[in-house]
């Protein structure tokens, strides 16, 4: 048996999404299905708003409604550092935590030769630009611990260390309340490397 079109075409969309099977995507469609008219309306307001009034700010990448984005405009910003992230969605851990005042960049992925992203796919040339102003002291490499985040790491600190700005990396190792036991080797090897006196 098959299921009428519109449940199909709906199960079909949610599957588009990352992470959601066949099963997951099934669940979702009669959930939207049961779902009051007002919620769906207002959910598929949202689904195109998210598409036509959001963009990528002409500086740092951030998504935005205004350009340049609200962070690129405060002049209460330390403009002497950048901190250089993936995705839009990780500046806000960032300012939520409330310990970081500078720039951002934002990269929209890492260097992945098997998923065919190179350098010319990611958001590098404008980070370079951003960076002949000579106001810029320190760029903050705040990429994930993946094997494709440290390559693009080290290929941006290549790029930017002979212009004589500091370039850094997040600290990385245990995380609290971890156990050693279960820790991959590459986490132990940071852990040690990055220790600090007591």
């Amino acid at each position: 048996m098959q299921y009428p079109l519109p449940i199909a075409k709906l199960i079909e969309s949610y599957m588009k999404l990352p992470g959601i099977g066949q099963k997951t995507a099934t669940r979702l469609a009669f959930f939207t299905l049961n779902m009051e008219n007002e919620d769906i309306q207002d959910f598929s307001k949202s689904l195109v708003e998210v598409k036509t009034e959001l963009h990528y700010c002409s500086i740092c990448g951030n998504i935005t409604q205004a350009d340049p984005c609200e962070i690129c405009r405060d002049e209460r910003v330390d403009r002497s550092t950048i901190l250089v992230v993936e995705q839009p969605k990780d500046i806000l851990s960032f300012e939520n935590m409330g310990e970081y005042f500078g720039l951002y960049h934002v990269l929209n992925g890492v260097l992945s030769p098997m998923d065919g992203v190179s350098v010319d796919d990611l958001n590098i040339k404008s980070l370079i630009k951003r960076l002949q102003d000579h106001s810029v002291k320190e760029v903050i490499l705040a990429l994930n611990s993946s094997s494709e985040g440290e390559a693009t790491a080290m290929y941006l600190s290549k790029l930017i260390k002979p212009s004589g700005i500091k370039v850094s990396r997040l600290a990385s190792g245990l995380a609290v309340g971890s156990d050693i036991e279960y820790a991959d080797d590459l986490t132990l090897k940071r852990a040690m490397t990055g220790r600090q006196e007591v």
